[in-house]
């Protein structure tokens, strides 16, 4: 049978653009659907411009700082909307070198949404597309809780586009993005509220890594309310009045009402039941939710229908950018360059920007007791040389988890400055299987915070 193309990609973020080039630098015939931005939401409305405004967050603590070393600051001023419209520039800048990207590559791109109607076939405006190879990498998008006015709510995907700077914001949600805007909003002035309906924020982290962060970010001034969830959210004049469930906890007032209780499959509309792709349940914890699906696979990014593959946020394996990145470029060497080959999801590490910033790798100490039984652990608690001019007490953590059998370092888990780019190198150590002897024969770059990993005893 003859086909429009070999492989024909739905979504241009992270995954699917990494998958078209990769598969179109051996020969394949691509095309790549995308209804919005190209980039996908870490060039939109993720990674990028939520890094830009971390960088912005960070300015009003070195004013602060620069007086500990003898410079006299001026006042200093945020221009709101300066600041948004630049992010807003940048991202669109990006967005058209990933375009340029493609033609590049010779991938072409059409700028629509795609739906399946069968195995080998999408409709695209109207018009019937065939392809040997379809590939799903449409994402994730931020789901609300169907409680009464969540319709007052933004979520991660309008906070890039507000007018004005709240003077106060109210966050839900203990995750990445809940805790990131928490600390965002807090640097660039704004009062900060984050409710959790849990004990700690960051569910699923090294318990260190999220008391270290718990406590920096009480220290800056953000407002924790824990064990509670909205009840209802109600307009009362400009602002928004939010009713919690603890008997005995006021209201909380608010100019903007930040929803980042979670992220669901992008599955919607795509006609997976044409096709006959099988999904799988994916359970969203709290009230007012319900139960999502994700496209099910194999460790091929393999769907149930054989000539159709998903990678990304889509499949809710691990929804980071570079899994995605990976992932789509394991797909494309296994099924054009004549190299089969899985994506390996173990010792991927992260990063976290709040502030503290934190970054880990591999197991936390809690995983690996129950795994491995008996583990030995390393831990330091200091403050950076840095902060002995400035007076403040911000403390750095590091923490090394150690196999006692086999010496094997099993995780490293940080927060402080520049966590995630030192973490990044001891990502590597982790991945060839690095023991703590390795550790301790490294030389440590002095004076830096990061020699500290090798020199923990």
């Amino acid at each position: 049978m003859t086909f429009d193309y070999d492989l024909f990609v739905i979504g241009a973020g992270s995954g699917g653009l990494a998958a078209s080039k990769r598969a179109a630098s051996y020969g394949a015939k691509v095309a790549i659907a995308e209804y919005d931005l190209v980039g996908g939401t870490c060039v939109i409305r993720g990674c990028v411009p939520k890094k830009l405004m971390v960088y912005g967050s960070h300015f009003p603590a070195l004013f602060s700082d620069a007086a500990g070393y003898g410079w006299k600051v001026g006042n200093a001023e945020l221009d709101w909307e300066y600041f948004i419209t630049s992010i807003d520039k940048e991202v669109r800048r990006l967005s058209q070198l990933h375009i340029s990207f493609l033609e590049k590559a010779g991938v072409e791109l059409i700028p629509s949404r795609a739906r399946l109607l069968d195995p080998h076939t999408v409709e695209v405006d109207g018009r019937k597309i065939t392809a040997d190879k379809i590939l799903i990498a449409v994402g994730g998008r931020p789901v609300k809780p169907e409680l009464a006015g969540m319709e007052y709510g933004i979520t991660s995907n309008e906070i890039f586009h507000l007018k004005e700077q709240p003077k106060h914001i109210v966050i839900i949600g203990a995750g990445y993005i809940g805790t990131e805007f928490a600390c965002i909003m807090r640097g660039l002035g704004s009062e900060v509220t984050q409710i959790t309906r849990g004990k700690k924020i960051l569910k699923g982290f090294d318990e260190d890594v999220r008391t270290e962060i718990e406590e920096g970010m009480t220290n800056h001034g953000i407002r924790l309310i824990k064990n509670n969830v909205v009840k209802t959210i109600e307009r009362v004049s400009e602002r928004l009045k939010l009713t919690l469930s603890g008997e005995d906890q006021e209201p909380v007032i608010a100019d903007v009402f930040l929803v980042a209780t979670g992220r669901t499959p992008n599955v919607d509309g795509l006609g997976l039941e044409n096709a006959g792709i099988d999904v799988v349940a994916t359970s969203m914890e709290g009230p007012g939710y319900a139960t999502t699906n994700a496209i099910a696979v194999n460790e091929y990014s393999q769907t149930s229908q054989p000539n159709i593959f998903a990678v990304g946020d889509v499949t809710d394996r691990i929804n980071l950018t570079p899994v995605a990145i990976g992932e789509g470029r394991a797909f494309a060497d296994s099924e054009f360059g004549n190299n089969r080959r899985e994506f390996s999801h173990e010792t991927v590490p992260t990063a976290i920007f709040s502030n503290p910033e934190a970054a880990t790798v591999g197991w936390t100490e809690a995983e690996a007791r129950e795994k491995f039984g008996d583990v030995k652990i390393f831990h330091t608690r200091f403050r950076a040389m840095y902060h002995s001019l400035t007076g403040k007490q911000e403390k750095t953590m590091m923490k090394l988890v150690v196999d006692s059998n086999t010496d094997k370092v099993l995780g490293a888990h940080m927060v402080g400055e520049n966590a995630a780019e030192i973490i990044q190198g001891i990502a590597i150590a982790l991945k060839v299987g690095a023991t703590k002897k390795d550790f301790d024969a490294t030389v440590g770059i002095h004076p830096s915070a990061a020699e500290e990993f090798v020199t923990m005893r």
